[in-house]
């Protein structure tokens, strides 16, 4: 990828919450960009000045003075708001946006025609990244209008390589099951790793021994999974020795339907990212 494509771009963040500054931070990290050419908007004082010092970008309290200060040409707008909050700030930014300039969302539910007619802009991104990308290691599924050119989206691609692993998906449909596998799987993970964590301690484990053995645990057989190339069912399939251990447990967790219970939370989550979209 040519590390040339955003070297004479100009950024504006508009919302600079942990998401938002997980992106500049990779792209300063990465040197994509130089702190010069990213400014950004935040309504709170004291985050502004955080902001500021620790990366020396430009903030503003305004998200339309953020956007002003865009050229007309060359300059990419990232939409990093809350849901609840995308109306009013689209109505905001609406005479500051010039319709050639990049529309990018990692805004979840909002759609790409919402947007697109709400700015007066067909150059619009939908982007879904997911919590890992704070430490770079994140996967970002994203989709795009059809105006958007071959050298917009490498642009895009990128830009989200700052948060670690993107992926181009043909439609927002699957921007909406992205939002219900890859940007909420972190919960399921988390909540696999609560739950094994606090069996350690039921058997006798303190909880930091515990905490260590199930991360690395998972850490490795993530890791080991993506290396070996093998379906997950032969992976298992190694370490289910007859009689054994793995074969106990893979008996009761079936026996409480832990693939349905699983499936059933996907597919919930899924209907959930639909509706935020109608809304």
């Amino acid at each position: 990828m040519n590390n040339d494509l955003l070297k004479t771009t100009r950024l504006a963040f508009i919302g600079c919450g942990v998401m938002a500054e997980s992106i500049v931070a990779g792209l300063l990290r990465r040197k994509l960009v130089s702190a010069e050419q990213i400014c950004a908007s935040h309504p709170r004082a004291i985050r502004r000045e955080e902001l500021k010092n620790k990366y020396g970008i430009e903030i503003f309290e305004h998200n339309s003075d953020a956007v002003d200060s865009l050229p007309e040409n060359n300059s990419i707008i990232a939409l990093c708001v809350k849901p609840q909050r995308i109306s009013g700030v689209l109505h905001e930014i609406k005479q500051s946006v010039k319709p050639q300039q990049m529309i990018i969302s990692i805004i979840a539910g909002a759609r790409i025609e919402t947007i697109s007619e709400a700015l007066n802009n067909n150059f619009v991104v939908r982007t879904m990244p997911n919590t890992p990308s704070q430490i770079g290691a994140g996967m970002t599924a994203w989709t795009c209008a059809e105006q958007v050119s071959a050298e917009q989206k490498s642009q895009v691609k990128m830009l989200l390589t700052a948060l670690g692993k993107e992926l181009y998906v043909e439609n927002e449909h699957q921007i909406d099951m992205a939002t219900a596998l890859s940007a909420t799987g972190p919960t399921y993970i988390f909540m696999m790793m609560e739950a094994m964590t606090d069996a350690g301690v039921h058997l006798g484990f303190s909880r930091e021994v515990s905490k260590e053995l199930v991360q690395q645990t998972m850490l490795g057989s993530t890791l080991f999974a993506i290396e070996s190339h093998k379906h997950p069912a032969e992976l298992r399939n190694m370490v289910t020795s007859p009689g054994g251990t793995s074969a106990e447990a893979i008996y009761q967790m079936e026996k409480g339907s832990l693939r349905t219970v699983l499936s059933k939370a996907i597919y919930s989550a899924y209907k959930r990212a639909v509706d935020l979209g109608k809304k």
